[in-house]
């Protein structure tokens, strides 16, 4: 995989696509088995030298992760993977995602070089609130697209899921509401919402597929440039644990089955492609290659910080 320099931002570039990551937040976010509750202890205590610091605080047992956007231009488009929490939200459940009032924004053209307006194309994943947040802004007492130009581009079943035709969720959690509310019903209402399902072409390098459990409409971003693969994985991985362990799933999980099946089937694609994995939430690089192991999986080489800032 090739990488390149820029004197604005630092990046990774696999064949014509460059992809550079923008941190909206990063660290110990509560614990590690709180997180990924079938991994027992030995699965962090025994891969400590590599977790800590990165992905797990060893002194208090919390995971560490990253809330962020991957930005990608490719064919001469600029594309948003996931837009994060958002300022300014009411997330009685989520106390970290709660009123935040950060500079996405900004650090997005300082990072990326990338104004709103540049915007071509935003993917959701999914509908959780720490992928759709920036979806929008707030103005004159409401929300508006905070992408004028892009097109959004949804997964149908989460939108059916999390939208009032199956009453935000089934009304199990009122964050739900509230996300879908102020994040993905604007956005319908300027008409920039694409809906799709199974698998949807982006551009010549770039693919989305249908990877539910996580969400109904969980899925993954796939790129193939040139002789370079990776595969955006969105929260099928919370913790680099769940490579080594694949059938244990984050506490986030509505089909636990199901996200188990999809995370193998990626994850076996990844190994026996050379996909370069990159999840959503993972601290450090925030990219790393994945090799068979018989019947498992480990861990390759991690994309540099150097290239991934």
């Amino acid at each position: 995989m090739s990488s390149e320099s820029k004197q604005s931002r630092r990046s990774i570039v696999l064949g014509e696509v460059e992809v550079t990551r923008v941190v909206e937040w990063q660290g110990p976010l509560g614990p590690a088995r709180g997180l990924v509750p079938e991994a027992g202890a030995e699965a962090w205590k025994d891969n400590e030298d590599w977790l800590s610091p990165d992905h797990w605080e060893a002194d208090s047992d919390r995971a560490v992760l990253a809330l962020q956007t991957w930005v990608l231009r490719s064919a001469g488009k600029t594309v948003l993977i996931d837009t994060g929490v958002g300022n300014g939200r009411e997330r009685p459940g989520s106390p970290l995602f709660h009123q935040r009032d950060g500079d996405f924004l900004g650090e997005l053209e300082r990072a990326a070089g990338v104004r709103p307006q540049d915007v071509d194309i935003v993917v959701n994943t999914h509908v959780h609130g720490d992928h759709v947040g920036w979806n929008t802004v707030a103005a004159d007492g409401g929300w508006v697209p905070a992408f004028p130009n892009a097109r959004y581009l949804v997964p149908a079943a989460d939108d059916h899921h999390f939208g009032p035709g199956n009453g935000y969720g089934g009304g199990r959690r009122e964050d739900d509401r509230l996300i879908y509310e102020d994040s993905i019903a604007p956005v319908h209402r300027t008409g920039q919402v694409v809906l799709w399902d199974g698998v949807h072409r982006i551009d010549e390098h770039l693919t989305l597929e249908s990877a539910p459990g996580h969400t109904p409409g969980s899925s993954v971003v796939r790129l193939a440039s040139g002789t370079d693969r990776a595969v955006f994985v969105g929260d099928l991985l919370h913790s680099p644990v769940q490579i080594l362990e694949p059938a244990c799933n984050s506490c986030f999980c509505l089909d636990a089955a199901q996200a188990a099946a999809s995370r193998r089937r990626i994850l076996e694609r990844a190994a026996d492609r050379n996909e370069l994995l990159v999840p959503a939430h993972f601290g450090g690089a925030g990219a790393v290659e994945v090799r068979r192991q018989g019947q498992d999986f480990t861990l390759g080489a991690w994309a540099s910080h150097r290239e991934v800032g």
